[in-house]
């Protein structure tokens, strides 16, 4: 799994890539709200009474108020991080949600023409499986 940055989540919180990015959030709200499964191992061992671990929903509040906050962001991260280490079907829906949030977490798009365009132009981000047939007119020069 790639790591969680804490910049990643403050860009999220603080609404990067529009609607992707507000979806992306509401994902990760989702998530950290499901019940807390601490691993087989430690309930085999006695040790559910451990420590108060996070679930995360606290800091994704906590930065969801204040997006610009590094020391939220990286709560945050710090707690995502230690309920994957304990709960394995979080940190695989954890990784899931990571993966599915990658559009939304890279930022918005900005793309620029300059200069005299002759012809159509496509503009946009992450094209995957796409096929462009070009065709010169006839008598067209190939210098263009």
């Amino acid at each position: 799994m790639d790591p969680i940055t804490a910049g990643a989540l403050a860009a999220l919180a603080g609404g990067i890539g529009a609607e992707a990015g507000r979806e992306a959030w509401l994902g990760l709200a989702a998530l950290v709200r499901r019940p807390f499964r601490r691993g087989a191992a430690s309930e085999e061992a006695g040790e559910s009474e451990g420590p108060a671990i996070s679930s995360g929903e606290v800091e994704v509040a906590a930065l969801e108020s204040a997006p610009a906050d590094p020391v939220r962001a990286q709560a945050l991260a710090t707690a995502l991080g230690v309920r994957a280490a304990l709960d394995a079907e979080f940190r695989a829906r954890l990784d899931e949600w990571w993966q599915q949030a990658r559009p939304a977490r890279s930022g918005p798009v900005s793309n620029h023409i300059s200069g005299t365009v002759h012809g159509a132009a496509v503009q946009g981000r992450d094209f995957s499986g796409v096929t462009f047939h070009v065709t010169r007119p006839p008598g067209a020069d190939d210098r263009e």
